[in-house]
């Protein structure tokens, strides 16, 4: 194979390199060796990365030094911009300088506030966090520069666009100016700032609200029959020895799905309903309405409009039809799935109805009974070590690529390892990326990837190579206690190795469509495409192997039960989400909407006639609608489908058809936001994206 020629001509040239471009299970057990060893064989000697200029270790005082520099040296260039006579601007004087600028201080801004989320230093955080501050006050600054806005505004009307891509930037440059207001007039400007200010605060306002929420319930041992014991030692008890559960979610998640006694689901699930009912529907009401107001002072109907602008979707009509095409095509296996349901809590709890508070409980219930999965025993097959080993084969020869660790590279930590990224036919060095995904305090808590520095063509020609760094926290290999993972953490992991390749693999001329600066309903798709490769037995077994014994692969039967797990009422688990999307884009779409009563109305439609939850109020706990995801909660939803479309179209059959993935990483990874999304992922298919994959792959592993 082109894979193990390559692999054994670097062997030859570069034997002391530690080189990961293996196939075979055979391999998998040399990669799964060496990634326990590496790290006895670095060498005392520490080098910077060839091409990339991202700054590790640095001290409290350096990173604010840098924040400095970094604002000092942006003025200087928007300064020199801003000079420019009208009459003079051109593509060389005006856009490149702001094109250069972004992509050499992005990796140096990364460099500043990356320490916040990996270092153990208070001092470092503290910094990080303060140069982050800093930082982005200095970026909305320049975001309402109205005499930069001027020339690049007038370059624009020259016409003078150099490539198409140099076009889409120079349109998005005049398009951020404007939706900072600086088309209009000053005191129009003024109040879009206002407006701006208050929408922000009351955001955070709603979420302060639900967080400082100390509201609980008390339950006697009887009452929560079917939760574990080490989830009652974990609970608090009042004086008479009763249990006190809060309305947090790992609280209410924990009995919504485990406990056994009807009424103590339906009181949890109806008080987690009720939270900040009055304070925060007042709140969301204010919310929106001041959204609408700055969505029109910006020259838009509405705030869904405004939002979607930026999107796949353009418009809240094109979301509707997706939602309600969506819902109506899983309407047949939901109902199937929620008749299932109803039967068994008749069976075990007799003729009380079923409601929305039992839907998590009886899920859990038909998958212990359909399902013979144990994912402790499950667990047992996830080495660390060895799922990195067959994450990297799997990602190497899909793509073309091959990974070699640095081992004298300057990190911040020494669990943190570093790896080069080379195109396997050239050898061409594409990029780095670091893994720090050892458990560590103060570290952040989740795994995601984060650009360091992102690929970018400068006025010579020559390119800047992207850097990613992928973030987890699993608990480090002990003598005699290997790391094991949990099936989650596998997808997880490769969800993330997703976005690692999406960001090395980018080839935009302009750091601002690099990596994972992309379309927001589009960043999701690669990532999520490629988590077919955790249900698919073939790709299973090349990431897994009993701990005790990696050549003992994960059995056939567990692949089976894995695969068919994966959609178990997954019809009436999006009809819940579809339910929050459409409430979320109907309220930034029109006026005067009448909260409460939306959402009793929706609530029987798209739920099969479940009604809501007598008393509750779920617009007054619904986040993602108040920060964050405002008019675009349907963007998970969007961002599946399309990776079901492409992994049904293209890579089902063929799992490692390096020729498919070639053609995925230069037509669908390479061009970054340097293009629409939805002209590179018709181009691709050949087709336009279709939601039929995204439905039959419900209904095959319906029970």
């Amino acid at each position: 194979m082109e894979s193990e020629r390559n692999s054994e001509k670097m062997s030859k040239q570069k034997r002391e390199r530690n080189v990961l471009a293996f196939t075979g299970a055979t391999a998998l057990a040399v990669i799964a060796v060496n990634f326990a060893i590496t790290a006895f064989k670095r060498r005392h000697k520490k080098k910077d990365l060839q091409g990339s200029i991202v700054r590790v270790n640095l001290s409290a005082a350096e990173i604010l030094k840098l924040a400095d520099k970094i604002v000092s040296k942006s003025k200087e260039v928007h300064d020199a911009v801003a000079s420019v006579p009208l009459d003079k601007v051109t593509f060389m004087n005006v856009i490149s300088p702001l094109a250069e600028l972004e992509a050499q201080q992005f990796p140096l801004v990364q460099s500043c506030v990356f320490p916040k989320l990996v270092c153990t230093s208070d001092d470092v955080c503290k910094s990080s966090a303060e140069a982050e501050r800093k930082i982005d006050a200095h970026m909305l600054s320049c975001s309402n520069r109205e005499d930069v806005y001027r020339v690049v505004k007038a370059v624009a009307a020259t016409g003078e666009w150099v490539s198409p891509e140099a076009k889409r930037y120079i349109q998005s440059l005049v398009r951020d100016f404007e939706r900072s207001g600086l088309n209009l007039t000053i005191s129009k400007r003024e109040e879009v700032q206002r407006l701006r200010d208050q929408i922000d605060e009351l955001s955070l306002q709603y979420v302060r609200n639900l967080n400082d929420d100390k509201t609980f319930l008390l339950f006697s041992e009887a009452d929560l029959l079917g939760l574990p014991p080490e989830f009652l030692k974990s609970l608090d008890k009042a004086e008479n020895g009763i249990f006190k559960v809060t309305l947090k979610s790992h609280h209410v998640a924990a009995v919504l799905e485990l406990c056994k006694v009807g009424r103590t689901r339906r009181l949890v699930a109806v008080a987690y309903g009720k939270r900040c009912g009055g304070i925060n529907l007042s709140v969301l009401e204010s919310l929106v309405e001041l959204r609408h107001k700055f969505a029109r002072l910006l020259g838009y109907s509405n705030y869904a409009d405004y939002a979607l602008d930026l999107r796949m979707a353009k418009s809240s009509s094109k979301v509707f039809e997706f939602l309600e095409e969506i819902s109506a095509s899983l309407t047949d296996l939901a109902s199937r799935e929620l008749l299932m349901l109803k039967d068994l809590k008749r069976k075990e709890e007799g003729e009380l109805p079923f409601g929305i508070e039992d839907l998590l409980y009886y899920v859990r219930r038909v998958e212990e009974l359909q399902f013979d999965l144990d994912f402790g025993a499950v667990k047992q097959y996830f080495p660390v070590n060895l799922v990195l080993s067959g994450i990297f084969k799997v990602f190497q020869d899909l793509f073309g690529l091959r990974f070699e660790e640095v081992l004298d590279a300057v990190v911040w930590h020494s669990d943190v390892r570093v790896f080069s990224v080379f195109d396997l036919s050239s050898n061409d060095l594409l990029g780095y990326f670091y893994l720090d995904i050892y458990k560590r305090e103060g570290k952040y808590a989740h795994t995601c990837v984060v650009a360091l520095q992102n690929g970018a063509l400068s006025s010579t020609g020559a390119r800047q190579i992207p850097v990613a760094l992928l973030i987890s926290q699993i608990q480090k290999d002990i003598v005699g206690h290997p790391s094991l993972l949990r099936f989650s953490e596998v997808v997880n992991f490769f969800h993330e190795f997703g976005h690692v390749v999406q960001q090395i693999c980018n080839r935009a001329s302009f750091a601002r469509f690099s990596g994972l600066r992309v379309d927001p309903d589009f960043v999701e798709i690669p990532a999520q495409l490629l988590e077919n490769w955790c249900y698919e037995s073939f790709s299973l077994k090349l990431i897994s192997g009993f701990h005790q014994d990696i050549t003992t692969p994960i059995k056939d039967e567990i692949c089976k039960s894995l695969k068919r797990r994966r959609y178990a009422f997954s019809a009436l688990k999006l009809k819940q989400e579809i339910l929050y999307c459409i409430f979320d884009q109907i309220i930034h779409s029109a006026d005067n909407v009448d909260i409460v009563e939306l959402f009793k109305h929706l609530h029987p439609k798209v739920m099969l006639g479940l009604p809501m939850l007598e008393g509750t109020n779920p617009a007054s706990c619904f986040p993602r609608s108040a920060i964050g995801f405002e008019s675009a909660c349907y963007s998970r939803i969007w961002s599946e489908v399309f990776a079901a479309d492409i992994f049904a179209c293209k890579f089902r059959d063929g799992l490692l058809n390096q020729r498919v993935g070639m053609q995925f990483r230069n037509n669908v990874l390479a061009p970054g936001g340097s293009k629409e999304p939805i002209e590179i992922l018709s181009d691709f298919l050949g087709r336009e994206p279709s939601i039929q994959a995204f439905v039959d792959s419900r209904a095959e592993c319906s029970l």
